[in-house]
Formats: C-alpha cells, sequence, structure tokens
C-alpha cells in the first residue's frame, strides 16, 4: 500500500476512534462498568426476542391451533404476572451480581435445551410451552435486578440517561431481533437457530463475574422473601411519588395496548398491508422508540418529568387517532411512528423516575412492580380492545382507546410524577445507639415506639402540621401502624405511636431513613419547646401465659 494511502487511512481511523471517545465521554457509556453491563444488556435482549420470535413460529409448524399457537406468548409474559414481586423482593434481599448471573446461566441453558430437543427430533407443542414459560421466567427474574443495578453503575445525574440508552438496546432488538430470527430459522433450521441464540446471553455471564461484590443496601439481618415482597407493597403504597408513577404506567399501557396488539389486524384489514407492509409498520413503530430515547435524556434535562410524561401522553392520543382515521399507508405509518415515540416518552421517563424516587433497599421491587403493572395492563387492554375491534372494527377500537386515554388524563390532572433528588434516595445520617437493658431477639415483637414531644401552644398548629408527613414516612419505612395522641392531663404534650412486627424489622426501619427523612424529622423537632428533651420509650409485646380468667366482679 503507499505511504501518503496508508497515512491518509491512519488519519481517517484516528479522527474516527476521536469522535467515539467523544461520544462515550458525553453519555454513561464512558463508564467501563456501564458499559460492559450495557452491551450485555443489549445480548440478553436481542436473544431473548429471538427465542420467543422462533418458539413462535416453531408452534405453527408442530400443530395447525391457532390457540396453541397463542399460547407462546402468554407462556412468555404470564411469569412477569406470576413472578414480578418475589423477582423485585430477591433482587432486593440477594445480591444483584448474583441474580444477574444465574438468571443469564438459566436463560442460556433454557435456550441450549430447546435447541437440542427441537434438532433431536423429539419436540411436541407442550414441551415447547413449558421450555417457554421457563425462559420468560428467567428473564422476568432478570429484568428487577438489570433494572436496579444502573444506580450501583453510574452517577446519579446520569440515571436518566442510562435509562434511555436501556431503552434504545430494547427497542432496537425489538425491531433486529425478529427479523434476524427470521432469516437464521430460515437459513440453518429451527433448532440450530435456537443453539445460535443462545450465544447472545453469554456475554451478561462474562461481564457480571468480573464486578466486585456489593455490600448489602441494609446492614444487619436481610428481610425474608415474603417479609420483603410486603415491604416491597407497604412502600408503594404510603409513597405518593410512586404510586404515581405506577398510576401514570397503568393507564397508559392500558390504552397504548390497542396499538401494540391490533397492529397486525390494522395492516391487513384496514390498510390492505400484507407481511411485508405489517413488518414496515411495526419497523415505524420501533424507529419512533428509537428516535424518542434518543432525545429523552436532554429533554429530562430541560423539563419536569411532569411535563415529559403529559406531553407524550397527549402525542400518542394525536398519534392513535390519526391511525384510526386513516387508509393511507403512508399516514398510518406517521401514525405509527408517533405512537412508538409516546411509547418510549412515557414508559423510559416513568422508568426513570422510578429509578430516582426509590431508595436502594427497595429499588427492584420497585422495577418488578412497574413491570408487573405494564405487563398486566397491556394484557387487559389487549383482550378489551380486541373484543371491540372484533365487534367494532379497529377504527372503532383505536378511537376508543385514545378517548379512553384522554378521559384519564383529564380524571388524573392533579397525579404528577417527578424526578427524585439524591435527598430522597441516599441514606441518612445513622441513628444512635439504641438504650435498652438486654438486646432482643430478631423474631421478637411487636416493638411499640412511643416518642414524646413538648409543644408550646403558639407552635400546636405548625407541628401538627409537620407531624402530617410523619405518618407515610414510618409506615413506608416499615411500620404497621402509626397515630399522634394529645396528653388530656397536660397542655402542649404530644405522643408518637408507631407499631412494628419485630425487633429486626425495627432496625431495618432505623436503616432504610434517608436523607428527607431525616429532614422531615428535623423539622418536626424544632417545634419542641426549648430545654425539654425529646423522649424515646421502645416496648416489647409479652405473651400472656394461658391460665384460668380471674372471675369479674360485681
Amino acid at each position: 500500500m503507499p505511504i501518503r494511502r496508508r497515512a491518509k487511512l491512519s488519519r481517517v481511523s484516528t479522527s474516527f476512534a476521536t469522535v467515539v471517545s467523544q461520544v462515550l465521554a458525553a453519555t454513561p457509556l464512558r463508564h467501563p462498568a456501564f458499559r460492559g453491563y450495557y452491551f450485555g444488556s443489549i445480548g440478553i435482549a436481542l436473544g431473548y426476542t429471538m427465542q420467543a420470535t422462533m418458539a413462535a413460529w416453531l408452534m405453527t409448524t408442530l400443530t395447525p391451533s391457532a390457540l396453541m399457537v397463542a399460547l407462546v406468548q402468554t407462556m412468555s409474559t404470564a411469569p412477569a404476572i406470576l413472578f414480578g414481586l418475589v423477582a423485585g423482593a430477591l433482587a432486593d434481599i440477594v445480591e444483584r451480581r448474583h441474580v444477574l448471573l444465574v438468571t443469564s446461566i438459566a436463560l442460556l441453558a433454557g435456550t441450549v435445551v430447546l435447541g437440542l430437543v427441537t434438532l433431536a427430533g423429539l419436540m411436541t407443542p407442550w414441551a415447547l410451552l413449558v421450555l417457554t414459560f421457563v425462559i420468560g421466567a428467567a428473564f422476568m427474574f432478570y429484568v428487577p435486578a438489570a433494572q436496579a443495578s444502573i444506580n450501583e453503575l453510574v452517577a446519579r445525574v446520569e440515571v436518566p440517561k442510562a435509562v434511555a440508552l436501556g431503552a434504545i438496546a430494547m427497542n432496537v432488538s425489538r425491531a433486529v431481533g425478529p427479523a434476524l430470527a427470521g432469516a437464521l430459522t430460515a437459513w440453518i433450521g429451527s433448532g440450530s437457530a435456537f443453539l445460535a441464540s443462545a450465544v447472545f446471553f453469554t456475554g451478561m455471564i462474562f461481564v457480571v463475574r468480573s464486578w466486585q461484590p456489593q455490600p448489602p443496601a441494609l446492614p444487619g439481618i436481610p428481610e425474608t422473601l415474603l417479609g420483603g415482597i410486603f415491604s416491597g407493597l407497604r412502600f408503594l403504597r404510603h409513597s405518593a411519588p410512586m404510586r404515581a408513577i405506577m398510576l401514570r404506567n397503568l393507564t397508559f399501557c392500558f390504552c397504548a395496548s390497542a396499538v401494540y396488539a391490533l397492529l397486525p389486524v390494522i395492516a391487513r384489514d384496514q390498510l390492505d398491508l400484507g407481511a411485508g407492509g405489517f413488518g414496515l409498520l411495526f419497523g415505524c413503530f420501533g424507529a419512533g422508540a428509537v428516535v424518542a430515547s434518543l432525545n429523552l435524556p436532554a429533554a429530562l434535562g430541560k423539563h419536569s418529568l411532569q411535563r415529559m410524561v403529559v406531553a407524550a401522553s397527549l402525542l400518542f392520543v394525536i398519534a392513535c387517532t390519526l391511525l384510526a382515521a386513516t387508509g393511507i399507508p403512508a399516514l398510518a405509518m406517521i401514525g405509527t411512528f408517533g405512537c412508538g415515540a409516546a411509547w418510549a416518552g412515557v414508559l423510559v421517563s416513568l422508568s426513570a423516575g422510578t429509578q430516582s424516587v426509590a431508595p436502594a433497599w427497595v429499588r427492584a421491587r420497585m422495577a418488578g412492580m412497574s413491570f408487573v403493572t405494564a405487563q398486566t395492563a397491556l394484557a387487559v387492554g389487549s383482550v378489551l380492545w380486541g373484543v371491540v375491534a372484533t365487534w367494532r372494527g379497529t377504527r372503532v377500537s383505536l378511537l376508543a382507546a385514545a378517548v379512553t386515554f384522554l378521559a384519564l388524563l383529564a380524571l388524573h390532572r392533579r397525579v404528577r410524577v417527578r424526578l427524585g433528588g439524591e435527598k430522597d434516595v441516599l441514606p441518612g445520617a445513622q441513628a444512635g445507639e439504641i438504650a435498652v437493658l438486654a438486646e432482643p431477639e430478631p423474631d421478637d415483637g411487636p416493638v411499640l415506639i412511643q416518642i414524646e414531644y413538648r409543644i408550646l401552644p403558639q407552635s400546636r398548629d405548625a407541628f401538627l402540621r409537620a407531624m402530617r408527613a410523619m405518618g407515610p414516612l414510618r409506615r413506608r419505612n416499615g411500620a404497621l401502624s402509626w397515630r399522634v395522641f394529645r396528653d388530656l392531663g397536660q397542655d402542649g404534650v404530644f405522643v408518637e405511636r408507631y407499631i412494628v412486627s419485630s425487633w429486626a424489622e425495627y432496625v431495618r426501619l432505623r436503616s432504610r431513613m434517608t436523607v428527607a427523612d431525616w429532614q422531615r424529622i428535623d423539622e418536626v423537632s424544632r417545634h419542641q419547646r426549648e430545654g425539654a428533651e425529646i423522649r424515646v420509650s421502645r416496648f416489647l409485646g409479652v405473651d400472656l401465659p394461658e391460665g384460668r380468667q380471674p372471675a369479674a366482679r360485681k
């Protein structure tokens, strides 16, 4: 090769490397740990979408039953509804590195077995459904652990960008995976294609093995799996920001399921398109989602989460209405593109909100519950809008979904979502030593905590207003009940009382306190009468001996 050409190629490669490094420096991908996780997650998403596509096609070759073909999709999504809460709790209790490693190996092993059984000619419809369910369950246990791990790999301010990058990977995988699966199946056959798709699961295994062990989110005795599920549900119930995110997630997925479920019928009946046209429509949906995901990080930096979600929701209403009203393929592609952009705009924004609002000890549980909410709403909505489409046609069904969503937006206009700050998730200052005569056993309980305040008359109203925030705070961190009492014998004396199920749960409650929680406690404490000490008492439940009850006095 001439020296001049070689020098020119060297300059081009250097310039390309410089551009790539500049692009990486502006994104969370500049962190090696996140970069490895990101490309590993792309492999997981590609492998899973390919497996699901090939399983559905394989079922068509095993049986003529349309029901059996439909059950393949059911077996892929059912684990999300059945195991979502368990998966989230497990990822919070067990080290997430171990969860990711085991689930990646399970995805690899399940797909390899699927391929080997198919190659051996032993595959049956029911065996395919069972193996699809097992692989779907492994993916369900993978999702909460993977989503909750993002906060541990990037800085807090980069979480929205990292979540958006994950959405890009998932949407690209949804578009590329089925096409790649079809090409492989046609080229080497179903069994060999399954084995080829299994290779994509190996990347995450090598990535996770290189991670350093992480300390537990909370010190002390870990929660049980059942206790972890209930504590996650309790946190959701008493966290207003998380309830708002879940409600927006539920309403959007319920209505947006109309487009996702009816797209094949829209292409066939409304637009008179064939398989190629359906693929193009689906590609437009994916392209809209990718474009929206690319622009979301910058938009979230300029606008509030509430504004972003409402704007994307209105975009869905407009795009869905356009899709319902037109019979022109070009306009339908524009509408589908808008629906895909709205899909990513709402769900990626809400996912970033979940990551920023949920503390580390419950983050995977909130991610799991969000996934369960979305999958349940999609499943129920798909059935409902499918029934409407069968009864009145796809146009009426799409318009009904758009009008329903617009009505829900108006009904829930006061439900506001927001991004959390560091004070909402970072652990607060360590609580002081607990003054007890003897340390109870972890399972001893219930435990009653009583906090006595002495308030000046002129501070009473401000004190009670500040105390209103203490109820949700105590309950979401572990309290079973909470109440404030006024002393009838002494003016200005108030007692805050709450009950925790066990001594171990009380210790965990104290460890779960965030910076924001301590700020609320300090706000209450500022109203304490000068010179008077806030008195804290702790009482352990006592089991009374069985025996004959004393006779009542006459």
